[in-house]
């Protein structure tokens, strides 16, 4: 059996629905799970409600609320003839559930709001996807991922318990996949052992589909994108970017590590437990080739290009000439963590440290300030980050050209630069 997983780009909106059942029906008689995002910007849309409700805002929070309603209602009614009112009936009983809470004032953590408001979004989508489907002939059938994923209670980003989560896939999953060759659910969600809705973290509807090919022995796992493959570097940066029809596990893991678009490391690891190959397909033009990703040495890559703008780089250097040593650096990290702030590259020397972030203000003045009572601190603004893997002289040389090199680090397979514009001479 397969499992597929298609974003929000891909229902978002009557066209792109339609184009998913053409996918599906490229596969007739085959055993696929597939697991559904929210369509388009009803994320971003949900997350305007939540905003609103917890400033206290209950009437903007439902007005918003209904506007995503309404979107979902009419979606519906363009689609469905024959299974319009039960699905209608279906998305009635998620709009109840979030409006319920939305009369409410909010007394827990805006975490805990957001992932009952926001997660609701997959819920809609699919009930639309599965009634569609069946109305064209396409059976399957839908379920509710929060009966099966069952996860801690860290809100915005909990964690899956494997051992029941796979016992349910077995009693609940694997029999409904005999009686009918589509199993359509969600991604991106699961609920708490007291019925309390979540959400994975940041790639989570990739995530889950990996967590169900792993549980359920998938012979491959299919992303559908709106790009034709895995490219170099990001088309709208570069736009020379070729394609990659194959990578492996390790690869993938050290693009994301840099900070390439591709496929998160969390999703990479189910897959790879199990030697589960991963396709990047386009669903535009199902016809493509795509990215294979597996297991196996892959030779010949092209460089590999990642570009992060609008970084910062805090120095940081000792206040009277002593060594940095690990009580310093320690209490740096204590303070990432605090913030919640990933550094993108680091260097320690003897007196100083270096570390490069992305350029959230409140935060890097925040670090700034605490850091400031230990260390001397100066911030620089506006410098960007290339990461290049698998480097030639020819490509260092043509992105380097008229760029000033802050810091530089390299190993053999890849090299980081952090720059600026170089500034000409008046």
């Amino acid at each position: 059996m397969k499992v597929f997983k298609f974003g929000g780009a891909s229902v978002n909106s009557v066209d792109r629905i339609k184009n998913v059942a053409e996918i599906m029906r490229r596969f007739p008689n085959e055993k696929i799970l597939v697991a559904i995002s929210a369509m388009g910007k009803t994320t971003n849309a949900l997350e305007k409600v939540v905003d609103a409700f917890y400033a206290g805002k209950k009437d903007e929070a439902l007005q918003l609320f209904e506007q995503v309603k309404q979107q979902h209602l009419t979606t519906a009614k363009y689609l469905l003839v024959t299974n319009y009112l039960s699905c209608e009936e279906q998305l009635k009983n998620f709009f109840t559930e979030v409006e319920w809470l939305l009369h409410d004032k909010p007394v827990r953590d805006y975490d805990y709001y957001y992932d009952q408001v926001v997660s609701v979004g997959e819920l809609l989508s699919t009930a639309i996807l599965s009634s569609y489907l069946n109305e064209t002939g396409i059976h399957n059938k839908w379920i509710d991922v929060r009966d099966v994923f069952r996860t801690d209670d860290d809100f915005r980003d909990a964690n899956i318990d494997m051992e029941f989560t796979s016992s349910k896939v077995q009693s609940s999953i694997v029999p409904l996949l005999e009686e009918t060759d589509i199993v359509l659910t969600q991604g991106f969600i699961g609920a708490t052992d007291e019925n309390e809705s979540t959400t994975l973290g940041r790639e989570g509807s990739d995530y889950s589909a990996a967590v169900f090919a792993n549980m359920l022995d998938a012979e491959s796992l299919a992303i559908w994108k709106d790009v034709e493959a895995v490219m170099n570097a990001d088309p709208k940066q570069f736009p020379d970017a070729i394609s990659i029809g194959e990578l492996n596990y390790n690869e993938v893991i050290e693009m994301a590590y840099y900070g390439a678009q591709v496929i998160h490391p969390k999703t990479i690891k189910p897959l790879q437990n199990k030697n589960i190959p991963l396709y990047v397909k386009c669903f535009l033009d199902p016809s493509l080739p795509g990215t294979t990703i597996h297991n196996k040495p892959v030779h010949h890559l092209p460089p590999i290009i990642v570009l992060k703008e609008k970084q910062v780089m805090l120095e940081m250097s000792s206040t009277d000439f002593s060594f940095i040593g690990e009580q310093h650096v320690g209490h740096l990290y204590n303070l990432f963590e605090k913030l919640h702030l990933k550094p993108n590259m680091t260097q320690n020397g003897a007196i100083s440290f270096v570390c490069v972030l992305n350029d959230w203000p409140e935060k890097i003045e925040k670090l700034a300030a605490e850091a400031s009572a230990f260390l001397d601190v100066q911030v620089i603004k506006d410098l960007s980050l290339l990461t290049i893997r698998h480097f030639t002289r020819e490509i260092f040389e043509k992105l380097t050209k008229n760029k000033t090199i802050l810091l530089r680090q390299q190993t053999p397979e890849t090299i980081q630069m952090l720059m600026t514009e170089t500034r000409m001479a008046p």
